[in-house]
């Protein structure tokens, strides 16, 4: 049985990528933030749930003990979570602080860090480890700097730079520990809470990605950034 937690479990992309892999015969855990919506969700899935706030260090330690005990181990961990940030985008950004960024990257990236560094015990003694970041087409300067590219006319600083260094930031991991199949995901513009399901794909249709790369075998790639239809430029 694959052991699988998905962070931002409770709703959106986190939601439908653990019902896909609860149907596909993974044990998931559910985490999510808010405690009453996690249960929630988890009891809709089949899932377990487990409370996981990733922008605080005590919250990610408890989960990871959590699991340790309930189950032993981990097989496949997905940083989904993540946060829109300020909202003050294109010649707003220069109004963003340096406290406004914190934030931002707190969740968006520094939470896959947290995460990923307190469940690295399970995930090494896994037979195949599988860490999945949910990063963005909006991370990738390639796309923002193509003026042919819907990318390339979303200025959002904060939320912007910091799907950038989470796909960095997998690559350095990836390099770190090649026993773990370490890849960045970007799912498509999707119709979620966090864009008001503006996106024209379905959720089904983003979290295919975040499934397919989930379920990858040990000889599958690491250190990649995709989305569902080939690699993603950096």
């Amino acid at each position: 049985m694959t052991i699988t937690l998905i962070t931002g479990a409770n709703k959106g992309l986190g939601f439908e990528t653990a019902r896909q892999l609860v149907a596909a015969g993974h044990t998931v855990y559910a985490a999510a933030r808010d405690a009453d919506r996690g249960r929630v969700a988890a009891d809709k899935l089949g899932a377990r749930f487990v409370q996981l706030d990733v922008a605080d260090d005590a919250s990610v330690a408890a989960a990871a003990e959590f699991v340790r005990a309930d189950s032993g181990g981990l097989d496949v961990l997905v940083n989904n979570a993540g946060i829109l940030g300020a909202g003050k985008l294109g010649e707003r950004i220069g109004e963003l602080t340096g406290d406004d960024l914190i934030n931002t990257f707190n969740t968006n990236l520094f939470g896959p860090v947290r995460v990923t560094n307190a469940f690295l015990p399970l995930l090494r003694a896994s037979a195949s480890p599988v860490v999945v970041n949910v990063s963005s087409g909006l991370g990738s300067i390639a796309l923002c700097a193509d003026p042919s590219r819907a990318e390339s006319r979303v200025v959002a600083l904060d939320y912007n730079s910091s799907k950038t260094a989470l796909v960095m930031v997998t690559a350095q991991y990836a390099t770190a520990f090649p026993a773990i199949r370490f890849n960045a995901v970007d799912p498509g513009y999707t119709a979620t809470d966090m864009n008001g399901h503006a996106g024209p794909q379905t959720v089904e249709e983003g979290a295919e990605i975040l499934v397919r790369m989930a379920t990858i075998g040990p000889d599958g790639p690491t250190g990649t950034f995709v989305d569902r239809h080939g690699p993603v430029a950096w």
